[in-house]
């Protein structure tokens, strides 16, 4: 973290002696931003929170874990779609259900859908980028999510 702290107050305080009242102007529109995103960002993380709780990975593992490997993909993307949580539960929960026999193809279309597209989060996305963006966003990265579970399989022999 902290690579990312440093070169991010070096920054600040170079914008701050280039421009003092621009750089205090754009911190002050970021904090606004922050504080409008921050109670829908802070309702998605107890919506996962109840969902993790709630759906213990054995579950997933028994519905992605099916020896037609075309539909344990399609179960996948779905349940990545649909699903909302941050990559630091999203791939040690990848790491279980690997560990319970799941196929890696199977896991990077959860991981890739799970990350990149976001059926719970149309509403907040909507709003910011327009319905139009949003859905033609979201469409490709399930197509890429297809196409990364397609290249796992066959670099990993699970296709052919």
């Amino acid at each position: 973290m902290y690579w990312l702290v440093i070169p991010t107050a070096l920054a600040l305080s170079i914008s701050l002696i280039a421009n003092r009242g621009k750089t205090l102007q754009a911190v002050k529109i970021a904090a606004r931003r922050f504080a409008d995103i921050a109670p829908a960002f802070l309702g998605m993380l107890i919506l996962v929170s109840v969902a993790l709780y709630l759906v213990p990975g054995e579950l997933i593992s028994d519905y992605v874990g099916s020896s037609n490997r075309l539909v344990s993909v399609l179960i996948a993307c779905s349940l990545g779609s649909i699903t909302v949580m941050p990559g630091f539960v999203a791939f040690p929960l990848c790491g279980i259900l690997a560990n319970e026999g799941v196929l890696y193809m199977v896991l990077a279309a959860f991981s890739t859908t799970l990350m990149m597209v976001g059926v719970l989060t149309y509403p907040l996305e909507k709003r910011y980028f327009g319905p139009r963006v949003t859905i033609v966003r979201n469409g490709i990265s399930f197509c890429i999510a297809l196409v990364v579970a397609l290249a796992i399989g066959i670099s990993f022999g699970e296709l052919f």
